[in-house]
């Protein structure tokens, strides 16, 4: 628009000045002694019609990417991914915030929006299987991702080039990302929240016995097999959000649990929001879902948690997928003292 231009003719004399100033401070406006002729006009007594005409921020996306020498991740949580060249490594780069990716805010720890642990077991997973290495030998949780109620953090997974022994390390790291409304800047230091090693499925860390007996239970023709004992799960997750493990709807997927020992057996559902709206296709394994196979353990060792504790699964050893995007989920866990837990699990179609 052009800039107003005002007259510099003098004005003609009135008072309206020290009335002017009379509203600024407050005081009651008399027109008494004012010129008639510069009377203000009658206003309407409806208050003002306010409409907001800013352009909301379009969701993110990867847009095109070949223009600065990237390509797309391929995945819900990633945006771009880059291979180095002065090494057999790639760094894969994305954005998590809660109003992207709701579904996380439905993950509370001690009344705080943490990414869980089968994010970064995914975000693993997915950057190992375009260079072979498939099987996420293991994968420890250093430090926890909390998510801010506004802005975004940037997020790093790094798969390095292999050893001898075809062993690739990987690391998840994060950083506040840049608000461009004026919040956070982009300059704090990375912290690392993951590391671990990535290998070729062919080099399988678990034992096989184990690895066997867990497959069959988990897909055996006899669901739940017949010596388990249902378990009640009416007040499980108001227990749960007791010790300070609050899960929204998005991860409320545990459906029914059975008990035989030291063996659980548990069936798990995406919601169908989550479903429908987050990718679940795009996903190894949805976040949401894995998550929930733990549900049943952590219901079965709530009796002996301290009251304000929250445990959670840290570390991970062996975990690939032989199918992807799976909704729901037969899953057996078998408990191996007070801190290991054996998890097989299989899709409706039995892989």
């Amino acid at each position: 628009t052009s800039p107003i231009a005002t007259s510099p003719a003098a004005a003609p004399p009135t008072t309206a000045s020290p009335a002017t100033s009379n509203v600024s401070t407050g005081d009651g406006v008399s027109t008494a002694t004012s010129d008639p002729a510069h009377l203000a006009a009658v206003l309407p007594t409806y208050p003002f019609q306010h409409q907001r005409y800013w352009l909301e921020d379009a969701p993110d996306a990867p847009g095109d990417l070949s223009g600065a020498g990237l390509r797309s991740a391929g995945h819900p949580l990633l945006g771009a991914i880059v291979r180095l060249a002065t090494e057999d490594a790639v760094v894969l780069t994305g954005r998590l915030a809660a109003a992207t990716q709701p579904w996380l805010t439905d993950h509370l720890v001690q009344g705080s929006v943490v990414v869980p642990g089968t994010a970064f077991v995914e975000l693993a997973l997915h950057a190992g299987d375009g260079l072979g290495a498939d099987l996420l030998d293991e994968l420890v949780v250093e430090a926890p991702l909390v998510l801010p109620d506004r802005g975004a953090v940037a997020i790093q997974v790094t798969v390095a080039a292999p050893d001898d022994t075809g062993r690739r390390p990987v690391t998840i790291h994060s950083r506040p990302q840049a608000d461009p409304n004026g919040g956070t800047a982009d300059d704090g230091d990375w912290t690392r929240h993951a590391s671990g090693t990535l290998v070729s499925g062919d080099q399988s860390p678990v034992p096989a016995d184990r690895d066997v007996t867990l497959q069959e239970a988990a897909s055996a023709d006899e669901w739940p097999p017949a010596e388990a004992d249902a378990v009640d799960l009416t007040d499980g997750y108001a227990g749960l959000a007791a010790s300070g493990l609050a899960y929204g709807p998005a991860f409320q997927g545990l459906r029914a649990a059975w008990r035989a020992g030291d063996d659980l057996y548990a069936e798990i559902t995406l919601p169908d929001p989550q479903a429908d709206q987050n990718g679940h296709a795009a996903f190894g394994v949805h976040p949401a879902l894995l998550d929930a196979a733990f549900h049943a353990a952590a219901l079965h060792r709530l009796p002996d948690t301290p009251a304000g504790h929250s445990r959670l699964p840290y570390a991970w050893n062996g975990v690939r997928l032989h199918a992807t995007g799976a909704t729901s989920l037969r899953v057996h866990l078998a408990v191996h003292g007070s801190d290991e837990i054996s998890l097989h699990a299989t899709d409706p179609t039995g892989a």
